[in-house]
């Protein structure tokens, strides 16, 4: 059975406004090429976007270093980009609640209500059920 997922309410001028942040922290990016989780956030570092990889269990992708959670990150972070499954996105959402966010966004096919609401609550946008690839071309 398909479920079908509604996506944010977000507007193409609130989109443009959040792809206009630069600073994004890439929640289960991924060292495999073929892995959206890997060439959606290479698009994004090759269209002037300052990627950091957030995976336990690389050192390293696209010659950046990888951190085990978002925690780890000293910098600030203009949104957090969670490449994770939706059973999964609460406990990273808390997570990312203490970094401070502007936006948590939720790739194509992710979506946890709560967790989107948590994150609302703390006022941090939340786009979910879109690629930032994808959204990028569109409006670019």
């Amino acid at each position: 059975m398909i479920q079908i997922v509604e996506r944010d309410s977000s507007s193409d001028q609130q989109i443009r406004e959040i792809l206009s942040l630069h600073k994004v922290a890439v929640v289960g990016m991924s060292k495999n090429s073929s892995k959206a989780s890997h060439y959606v956030p290479k698009y994004l570092s090759d269209n002037g976007y300052d990627i950091t990889p957030v995976n336990p269990s690389v050192d390293e992708i696209l010659g950046k270093k990888c951190y085990d959670s978002i925690s780890e990150i000293d910098e600030d972070i203009d949104i957090i980009d969670i490449f994770r499954p939706s059973d999964q996105v609460l406990s990273i959402i808390k997570e990312a609640i203490k970094k401070k966010p502007k936006v948590i966004w939720l790739q194509e096919g992710i979506h946890n209500s709560e967790a989107e609401e948590l994150a609302l609550q703390s006022g941090i946008k939340v786009v979910f059920n879109r690629c930032m690839l994808a959204e990028h071309q569109r409006l670019s």
